[in-house]
């Protein structure tokens, strides 16, 4: 027993040694020798997906980047059947291997909405297209009905919902470049189930701590995928757009301010943003009892500094004003409740500049009468 524990312990330190190995080794540079026999290089992917899969989650989450690294030099001129063996694995009904083929996947495939477009870029992301989108849509269909059978298994939901979570990020890898003439034939299979999951509610799914559960992540992503369509496929995307602006403000009235709610919070208002900037959903804001409204419940809330703001100050002042201020990877409320300032400033300078004059005048009011207690007024107003 003694010797198996050891072994059992020494699992993630050896795949991380292996991952490690495969990223300094795998890619092959001009005038260095390859470290890797040809040999070597075939039976480490002909293996290594099935092993993947069948290994402990410290173990499978080592392998699976170690797949990403090796997929971004092989992938798919001299490793094509990498799509075909993951998508075959969606069959088993095995969600810890189908969570295992989606993290897999999403490591491949996000940076497809990073990288600037090129010829090799589009010709890899249409081979992705042929062999992964039509099972990917399948599996979000099914994911979703088996949601609904588990609706009381607490543990069975957090798998469901981690695995929609893995797809929603995947479907906006795919769809980042360019709108694909697939997805655009299946926005009726997806964009509904995205509406279905932004409003449901499940009390098994809410976490204690502060950290964001699977639901918060789901519906985090599903409000940046909505939001990239809103962005640049308008056209198509306009059939979904009223259900989506209100979901998404009912979702922002009922989020509280809690930071696992952070990432949420400041997607939601990025999607508002996005609405608001385009001429083409300039009707949705035009009522000034609107605009007063987003303005009240959205935009002076998220604006107001909480007292993990504070703490973030005192402890790391110069990480408060990057992410406050200059912008960084790390999305905010505030940041995003500036966007969405911006955003209907666009279309609606005089009457945001009204609305939010009086909500100014009132702070710095509250401030002036007890500047030692309401500080944080004069910083919302400013």
């Amino acid at each position: 027993p003694r010797v198996t524990g050891v072994q059992t312990c020494a699992l993630p330190i050896c795949s991380i040694t292996f991952k490690n190995y495969v990223k300094r080794n795998w890619k092959v540079r001009e005038d260095v020798q390859d470290r890797i026999h040809s040999s070597d290089r075939d039976q480490v992917k002909c293996l290594i997906v099935d092993l993947m899969l069948k290994s402990p989650g410290p173990v499978q989450k080592q392998l699976s980047q170690a797949i990403a690294i090796i997929g971004q030099e092989d992938f798919p001129a001299r490793w094509p059947n990498l799509v075909t063996d993951m998508v075959a694995k969606f069959a088993s009904g095995d969600f810890h291997i189908i969570n295992g083929v989606l993290q897999t996947a999403h490591s491949i495939f996000e940076k497809y909405a990073i990288e600037f477009k090129s010829q090799k870029l589009w010709e890899e992301i249409k081979f992705v297209l042929d062999g992964f989108a039509a099972p990917l849509t399948e599996l979000f269909v099914q994911t979703i009905a088996l949601a609904q059978q588990h609706a009381g298994n607490k543990e069975a939901l957090r798998v469901i919902f981690h695995s929609l979570a893995l797809i929603a990020k995947i479907f906006y890898c795919l769809n980042y470049q360019d709108l694909p003439e697939y997805f655009e034939d299946q926005m009726s299979a997806w964009m509904p189930r995205f509406h279905e999951l932004l409003t449901m509610e499940n009390s098994l799914l809410v976490t204690d701590d502060d950290e964001p559960g699977v639901l918060e992540e789901l519906k985090s992503q599903i409000c940046d995928n909505i939001g990239l369509y809103a962005h640049k496929y308008e056209e198509e995307f306009q059939p979904y757009m009223q259900q989506f602006v209100t979901a998404v403000w009912n979702l922002l009235l009922a989020t509280g301010p809690q930071t696992k709610y952070d990432l949420l919070a400041s997607n939601a208002i990025q999607f508002l943003a996005s609405v608001a900037d385009r001429p083409h959903y300039k009707a949705l804001f035009e009522d000034p009892a609107v605009l007063g409204s987003i303005c009240e419940k959205v935009i002076v809330p998220n604006m107001e500094m909480r007292e993990c703001d504070v703490e973030l100050f005192e402890d790391n002042a110069e990480e408060f004003i990057r992410r406050d201020l200059e912008g960084s990877d790390v999305d905010t409320r505030r940041r995003a409740a500036c966007d969405l300032v911006k955003g209907l400033c666009r279309h609606f300078e005089e009457k945001i500049t009204g609305i939010f004059g009086m909500y100014v005048k009132t702070m710095l009011d509250s401030f002036n009468a007890n500047p030692s207690a309401n500080w944080k007024s004069k910083d919302a107003a400013m």
